[in-house]
């Protein structure tokens, strides 16, 4: 025999009712009906508080008491025979009838008692029950209306009636038993005192009603229908990859409910827990999905938690003091007083030098908490023994709970790895000894982000979700683009990551969406976008919006994005970019961008200041990190400067390369800007600082391969009719190293310390002798790459290769 439970969403509607119908024509068939447990349906019990609320204070209720006779009405009228409406409006309008005399009776007195208050809200349940009852005697006949009060017995605690187990054991027994071949419809949440007078069961109240009549009936099974697939492994209106568990233990759902899991409230289940009776959670709305089954015993499971719960609102109360430690009894006369006046303590925490209590307690109640503590130790307060309590608000618990956690070493670090990595701080923690919870409390402000970060680092059979606020829309912008939306699939099939784009920025527009981005329709919606470009707005929205896993990508060449990158490191927030003014600026500035993501646990990627897509940066700390020692780099890494030096050669005359290049698209606009190697120098540069070399830019020795007369030309054109005429000075450059088998290269020099760029001839035995077309090339020489030395090569410019060393970067982003 089953006890099926339905919520106010599963009775609130025509079509509800309709699906809760079919769902008992599944369950019929056996020898044992069903026992069917009902709440008032969605809304109603609010709409009652309210409707009694009104009338003590001497408002009109008769608009809510339309409303909620219409919404009987209306239902009766959709799914009963015609032929059987007239009993149930009858019926139904008693009730009514009933209600509103009383209503008027606290509009009279201007006075709602506790005892009055459960007797108003019974009506809920009376109506929807006596309601459903009715309809479901079209299907089935046996279908009989039971008002728990009747059966169920409590003490007079009204609002929050204490249960006589032993005699309402009895009392459903005798009545189940009278019954026989019934099936009973049930009112939830309310009861009856020994005088007959209604009570209530509290919160959950309908869900222990079931629960009660599950455990004296001693049932197969307790089915809870809502409106939700079962327990989640997170609050879904938080973190949208929450999914469904398919099984808990008690424990696991007790402490689960306890921390804010809404779908069952955790005393509710002691009677079934107590009679060893599973607790399954269905959805309504969705009846094929299995759900979740509570039961004594699981099957082993993989998982080291099962789920992550929070309480949104909490506040912190603080009691230390010299006059605690060693002082037997002090947490006695602490929580009995908090007890003896109602307060509840949601979760304590103690210091081992016993120097100091905390403990969080709702908002509500914080002030009061404060005064009794403040009156019942005044004297240790006034003697100074004791601190100022001091109280801290608008903070939240999160809780990962699981009974795996007691045999799975290394919890608490990804617990708190997790959170540390996305900057947010923890202000007091809570184990028990049994190892099923551990809690932590946090600002309220950061619990969607810590709720996403703590969930992405448990479950990694998920994909890590990181949000990325993009600047710059120019082409290497635009290919990042086109190159993570065709390897969205591979991303997350291959490395588990999902990469959402948060929000986009150009110097004219900018849009953000928390959700992501489309990147089929970014461009649209940045064109239509009516934020105007605004970078300290950019910053402030990315810090805002607080993200977990967050990054900022800088794909421009702009100095004034580099202001923010202290700031934006120092906000837990992670940042790729192919921006190298930064890191080339002084040597202060590009240690205070490392420090600041070393103290902060972010990443600081910048793999395409070097050399676009090449593996040049992660090599050389590679290197270093393994414990090699740098003994020389040599390098190329101007894309310009290698084009023009490898076609220089045979009958080519140096002006005429320089304007093939130009041509082709190689150099800027004034090719002097590549050919005075200030560009070059910036890539070195970063180079040795990443080797651990304190330089600055002046530090560099640059040659100066173009004549004076070039450099001195007052527009492109003069510098073009210069070089033409400084012919014979580049041509006998090139007929000397021609004589030696040797070719031109303009070679970057990192070694002992020192950084120098300078027009060298190398020959076959050198690795840059076969270079070709625009490549770049570093050869890394070591103790251990010493004979023959690590080459890295390829192409070292092109908006393809720097977006996929953006990407490369973006995917690295938290994997060590």
């Amino acid at each position: 025999m089953k006890v099926l439970k339905f919520g106010g969403t599963s009775v609130g509607s025509v079509q509800s009712i309709q699906t809760l119908l079919n769902i008992l024509k599944n369950e019929v068939g056996g020898t044992d009906k069903p026992v069917v447990v009902l709440s008032a349906m969605s809304g109603v019990t609010n709409l009652l508080i309210a409707m009694a609320e009104a009338a003590a204070k001497g408002e009109d209720f008769t608009a809510g008491l339309a409303n909620l006779e219409k919404r009987h009405f209306d239902a009766v009228k959709a799914l009963l025979d015609i032929q059987h409406q007239n009993p149930a409006f009858t019926r139904l309008k008693i009730h009514f009838n009933q209600l509103e005399e009383l209503l008027q009776g606290v509009l009279t007195l201007r006075e709602l008692t506790p005892k009055t208050r459960d007797l108003v809200l019974s009506f809920g349940e009376r109506c929807s029950t006596l309601m459903i009852s009715k309809i479901a005697a079209q299907h089935f006949p046996e279908a009989l209306f039971v008002d728990a009060s009747e059966l169920i017995k409590t003490d007079n605690s009204f609002g929050q009636a204490k249960v006589n187990t032993e005699l309402t054991d009895i009392l459903i027994r005798e009545f189940y038993k009278e019954n026989k071949g019934k099936m009973l419809f049930v009112t939830g949440f309310i009861a009856g005192n020994d005088e007959g007078q209604i009570t209530t069961l509290g919160r959950g109240g309908s869900d222990y009603t079931a629960a009660i009549f599950g455990s004296a009936l001693n049932a197969s099974e307790i089915q809870i229908w809502t409106d939700v697939n079962g327990m989640m492994t997170a609050d879904p209106r938080m973190v949208k990859k929450a999914f469904s568990l398919p099984e808990l233990t008690y424990t696991e759902a007790m402490e689960l409910s306890y921390f804010g899991a809404k779908v069952i409230y955790p005393p509710t289940m002691t009677p079934a827990f107590l009679k060893k009776i599973p607790i399954v959670i269905k959805n309504t709305f969705e009846p094929e999905f299995a759900g979740t089954i509570i039961q004594h015993d699981c099957k082993p499971s993989n998982l080291p938690i099962k789920g992550i719960s929070s309480i949104n609102n909490i506040s912190i109360i603080n009691v230390e003091g010299s006059g605690m430690v060693g002082k037997s009894g002090f947490s006695g006369r602490l929580f009995s007083l908090l007890a003896r006046e109602q307060i509840n303590v949601i979760l304590i925490t103690q210091s081992s030098s016993e120097h100091s209590i905390t403990f969080a307690v709702q908002p509500v109640d914080t002030e009061r908490a404060r005064q009794i503590i403040e009156h019942e130790f005044e004297l240790e307060l006034l003697a100074q023994k004791l601190e100022p309590v001091v109280i801290e608000e608008n903070l939240a618990i999160l809780a990962v709970v699981g009974e795996n956690m007691k045999e799975t070493p290394g919890v608490s670090g990804k617990l708190f790895h997790s959170l540390g990595r996305n900057g947010v701080n923890v202000r007091a923690i809570a184990q028990g000894s049994s190892e099923y919870n551990i809690s932590v409390i946090i600002s309220a402000y950061d619990l969607a982000k810590a709720l996403n970060a703590v969930h992405d680092a448990f479950f990694t059979e998920l994909n890590k979700t990181l949000h990325a606020f993009c600047l710059g829309t120019g082409n290497i912008g635009k290919t990042l683009f086109n190159q993570l939306n065709g390897h969205m699939d591979f991303l997350q099939e291959n490395n588990g990551i999902q990469v959402k784009i948060a929000g986009i920025s150009n110097t004219r527009k900018m849009i953000f969406n928390s959700d992501g981005i489309s990147l089929d329709t970014w461009e649209d919606e940045l064109n239509k976008s009516n934020q105007e470009a605004d970078l300290d707005e950019f910053i402030a929205r990315m810090k805002s919006m607080n993200l977990p896993n967050c990054v900022f990508i800088d794909n421009t060449a702009s100095p004034k994005p580099i202001e923010h990158y202290e700031d934006v490191l120092k906000s837990t927030i992670s940042i790729v970019t192919c921006n190298k003014i930064g890191n080339s600026g002084s040597y202060k500035q590009y240690k205070t961008f490392r420090d600041a993501a070393r103290q902060h646990g972010v990443d600081f990627f910048y793999e395409t200041n070097v050399g676009a897509g090449l593996p040049i940066v992660r090599t050389l700390k590679d290197l270093i990190n393994s414990g090699d020692r740098i003994q020389r780099i040599e390098a190329i890494l101007s894309g310009t400067i290698s084009f023009i030096f490898n076609n220089f050669k045979g009958d080519a005359n140096f002006h005429d390369t320089v304007k093939l290049a130009q041509d082709k698209g190689y150099t800027e606009p004034d090719p002097r800007d590549d050919l005075s190697g200030k560009d070059f120098m910036r890539k070195m540069l970063i180079l040795a600082r990443d080797g651990g070399y304190e330089l600055e830019a002046s530090d560099v020795d640059i040659e100066n391969i173009l004549p004076q007369a070039c450099l001195d030309a007052k527009s492109v054109d003069d510098f073009y009719a210069a070089l033409k005429a400084e012919d014979a000075y580049f041509a006998d450059l090139k007929n000397k190293a021609a004589a030696q088998g040797k070719v031109l290269r303009y070679i970057g020099i990192l070694e002992g310390g020192k950084v120098s760029i300078t027009l060298k001839m190398v020959g076959e035995d050198h690795p840059f002798f076969t270079l070709s077309g625009s490549d770049n090339i570093i050869s890394f020489t070591t103790d251990r790459y010493k004979e023959r030395p690590l080459v890295v090569k390829g192409p070292g410019a092109g908006a393809e290769v720097t977006a996929a060393g953006v990407f490369a970067d973006l995917i690295n982003v938290g994997a060590n």
